[in-house]
């Protein structure tokens, strides 16, 4: 190449020496001409491989099945590689144009080598960026953070970048940079901190499979309540119920304590476990009387007249004193209300069947005895399954006057006037 360049850009000095100018002054003015000759065609030379590169890229992407050209020309990969087309011309051309100004030589040739270090490590990134964007539309990888490996990579490429530049710039032998960086490890890790500890934190994440773009997380300490849109070296985005973004650090994620989601929505149903307060003084012995109006109750009707009977027949067998509700066996309202409500859950069209049911009594406190409800909507949309719950509480806490319960409330503290 160098042959080419010599006769373009070394025959202005004798044309200007024939014309009786003086050697420095014919040698400056053909330097300045030789240097706008060089910027002209480094401008042509940029135009063209732009026309040629972004053309034929968009026309193969357009006749290419596969989308991954298509990012490419989204992410500009065409236009920097255009960049860096006359950049060469201009680093080969520099030492022709200042073959006797040595120190404007290095200094130029310094210059060039870093500016094309640089736009390398820019083309390479968009390339990864490409390759990101494809990956990610791909169903397999929309879920892993593909982010934090293409900053770990790029990380490493721009050490090696910047080592390189320093190396250019300053005349220094790599194996001695490379000796001069790892003396200065423990500073590289202290001001890398965050992004080793990402990095570390990414890798775990991926390889334990504890978190997936699109999982809906909880995780009190940094007030994230959302579903993850994003995961990076340093970061991991949430995007809130309130459309909020919270962002924690990655390294979060394996150092403290969260909540994934994931698996309620894979399942088959969307746990309710809540309980209601009985209060404790409402809670007796049925007589035959309650008994008889509560067999109007068409879900536990047919369970009252066979359990009475087995009641009756036992007492009976037993000799039991009846004239004191205490003795033998009986019936209470809570134990027959607690009957009705697990009818009632059975038969609710919002529950899933096939999964656990139940409506169990809870340690009682100084707030009356807890009757939980533990069962599973078949519905596990959020808005769906609130509507479900409610629906089901709705139906207990106006169901307990027909059993003469009382739910617990704390009477209202009102004072006199001052």
């Amino acid at each position: 190449m160098h042959k080419p360049l010599d006769k373009i850009f070394n025959f202005l000095y004798p044309l200007f020496r024939d014309w009786g100018m003086s050697r420095n002054f014919a040698s400056y003015t053909s330097l300045v001409f030789n240097i706008a000759i060089m910027v002209a065609l480094a401008y042509a030379i940029y135009y063209l491989a732009k026309f040629v590169l972004v053309t034929l890229t968009a026309v193969f992407a357009q006749r290419t099945k596969t989308k991954f050209d298509d990012y490419l020309v989204h992410n500009k990969t065409t236009k920097y590689t255009a960049y860096l087309i006359p950049f060469f011309f201009i680093y080969k051309a520099v030492p022709i144009i200042l073959d006797k100004y040595d120190y404007w030589e290095g200094l130029f040739g310094k210059i060039v080598g870093v500016y094309i270090v640089l736009i390398t490590l820019w083309i390479i990134r968009t390339i990864f960026n490409s390759l990101r964007d494809y990956l990610k539309q791909k169903p397999e990888y929309s879920d892993k953070p593909i982010d934090s490996f293409v900053q770990v990579i790029m990380i490493v490429l721009w050490i090696f970048g910047v080592a390189l530049i320093i190396s250019t710039l300053f005349g220094i032998k790599k194996g001695e940079l490379l000796t001069i960086l790892g003396t200065l490890s423990a500073i590289i890790i202290l001001i890398f901190r965050d992004t080793i500890l990402g990095f570390v934190s990414s890798v775990q994440v991926a390889i334990n499979d504890m978190v997936r773009i699109g999982d809906w997380i909880t995780m009190d300490k940094f007030g994230a309540d959302g579903d993850v849109i994003e995961i990076n070296l340093t970061t991991v985005k949430v995007r809130n119920f309130d459309n909020t973004i919270t962002t924690i650090p990655t390294y979060a994620l394996s150092s403290d304590s969260f909540q994934n989601w994931r698996g309620m929505q894979k399942s088959d149903g969307r746990r309710i476990k809540r309980h209601v307060l009985i209060k404790s003084s409402s809670i007796r012995f049925l007589h035959n009387e309650d008994l008889n109006q509560m067999k109007k109750v068409q879900l536990i009707s047919s369970y009252i007249e066979t359990r009475q009977a087995e009641i009756e027949k036992y007492n009976a067998l037993h000799g039991v004193d009846k004239s004191l509700a205490l003795n033998g066996r009986n019936m209470t309202n809570l134990g027959l209300f607690r009957k009705y409500i697990m009818q009632y859950l059975v038969t609710h069209p919002g529950l899933n069947k096939d999964m656990h049911i139940m409506c169990r009594q809870l340690q009682s406190s100084a707030h009356g005895v807890p009757l939980e409800i533990y069962a599973f909507s078949s519905d596990k949309r959020w808005a769906n399954y609130e509507y479900i719950m409610a629906d089901i509480f709705d139906h207990i806490m106006a169901s307990v006057i027909y059993f003469d319960l009382e739910i617990f409330e704390l009477p209202s503290q009102i004072g006199p006037l001052d």
